[in-house]
């Protein structure tokens, strides 16, 4: 289910901040209907429970990502390697806007406790890995890519390496003195710097140039 109305895309967004910032456990629906600017009956009739909103908001979050992968699949137009860059431009925006949900979705997978919000990462993540596999398989038959091409740890690479810059940009601004650069500024500097390098590397595992 993707079809969200604006009213518990506000709710998902609010949890999605505290959820961040407090930890699912530290978040009571009572705050969630405070920040959300909604009364508490209303959070219990679009989702029922806590948990369930956790749930709806991983497949509003989730689809997403799925869906370009998908498109970029169907279309004809580009070559393998253009494909793969796609990948990484989608994977990069996505990490660096949607930082809230990055949070929850690492703290979720390092807690490894098993529920319904665990089975959700785990279905998006192999569905996801599933159409790269794909792009990737795509591009060996044409002859564009190296066989034996690890993708498990290729996407590890790209949502890693994304991922550690996005939450720990704070020490890297520090570390190469660009403090002086708003989050904005800093944001663009960072998403070429990376794009290239990321771009740069997977031609490197993935091309015979």
């Amino acid at each position: 289910m993707t079809g969200y109305s604006e009213k518990q895309i506000q709710i998902m967004e609010a949890a999605e901040e505290l959820f961040a910032n407090k930890g699912f456990d530290g978040t009571s629906v009572r705050d969630i209907a405070e920040e959300a600017g909604v009364n508490l009956a209303m959070i219990s009739y679009y989702f029922g429970s806590k948990e369930k909103l956790m749930e709806s908001l991983f497949q509003y979050r989730g689809h997403y990502i799925t869906l370009q992968l998908e498109n970029m699949l169907q279309n004809k137009e580009m070559s393998s390697l253009q494909k793969v860059y796609g990948v990484i431009d989608s994977y990069m925006e996505r990490i660096m806007k949607l930082q809230c949900f990055h949070k929850i979705m690492s703290r979720e997978q390092m807690a490894d406790v098993k529920g319904a919000t665990t089975k959700l990462i785990h279905e998006l993540k192999k569905k996801n890995q599933e159409l790269v596999q794909q792009l990737i398989s795509e591009g060996q038959k044409k002859g564009e890519f190296k066989k034996n091409i690890d993708v498990p740890l290729l996407m590890a690479t790209l949502i890693g390496t994304t991922g550690h810059l996005v939450t720990t940009q704070h020490y890297y601004k520090k570390l190469n003195n660009l403090e002086a650069l708003s989050d904005e500024e800093f944001e663009k500097h960072i998403k070429k710097k990376l794009s290239n390098h990321l771009k740069s590397l997977f031609k490197a595992v993935l091309t015979y140039e």
